[in-house]
């Protein structure tokens, strides 16, 4: 749905940091190709995401809100 404004398992706010990921990510997708799994890492590494349970929560997130507000 919507991302998580902290962490479930340790509180660290991740909000911000979901947006500036998918910035990233669709920068690399601009240049017609998929993020290599080391690129992925990089991103994490440079927004500060360092703990397993952070990066979980922004690589393991789904945008559902547009399909959902129709029925609504």
């Amino acid at each position: 749905m919507i991302i998580p404004v902290r962490c479930f398992s340790c509180g660290r706010v991740i909000g911000s940091d979901y947006r500036r990921f998918e910035a990233e990510l669709n920068q690399i997708r601009a240049r017609n190709r998929e993020p290599t799994p080391d690129e992925i890492s990089a991103i994490m590494d440079k927004l500060g995401l360092e703990r397993y349970c952070c990066r979980r929560m922004v690589l393991s997130h789904i945008e559902l809100i547009d399909e959902i507000m129709p029925f609504s």
